[in-house]
């Protein structure tokens, strides 16, 4: 078996994203390979939270890539001595969709994500992370919430 070059950690910034990139660096530290965080912004999705609702007089979308530059750069500073590339996707297409299609234009061995625990496989997995395992054409790791 070959060793991952490139692993993608497609997070959300729930608490279950931050289990998936540490299993993620971990694996980018024991085989050398380049780690990839990546944020996919949906475009106004129905769902916001208040936190993603942008301030008066500010562009909503370019908020959101802001907040979400921060928050990656978080991320790869709690991670330490591993180097991470950070990227933000907007999209009008769902996650799921982005974070494959990212991860075939760029190459990606290993897409690592996080799964939610609920009842069933859908949620079991979260809708995210189904999608993304059935239709990568790489391996992909889900990562079980700590609940």
């Amino acid at each position: 078996m070959e060793s991952y070059r490139n692993i993608l950690c497609a997070i959300d910034f729930s608490p279950s994203s931050e289990a998936a990139v540490d299993r993620a660096a971990s694996l980018a530290r024991d085989t050398g390979a380049q780690l990839t965080l990546l944020h996919v912004v949906e475009y106004f999705p129905v769902d916001r939270s208040n936190e993603q609702i942008a301030p008066e007089n500010t562009d909503p979308q370019q908020y959101r890539m802001n907040r979400a530059h921060e928050l990656l750069a978080d991320q790869a500073r709690r991670l330490g001595e591993i180097e991470s590339l950070q990227e933000v996707v907007v999209s009008e297409h769902s996650a799921k969709h982005e974070i494959v299609r990212f991860a075939k234009e760029r190459q990606m061995d290993l897409i690592v994500v996080a799964s939610h625990g609920r009842h069933g496989i859908s949620a079991l997995l979260g809708s995210t992370a189904t999608g993304v395992l059935h239709t990568a054409s790489c391996d992909v790791l889900a990562v079980r919430a700590v609940i």
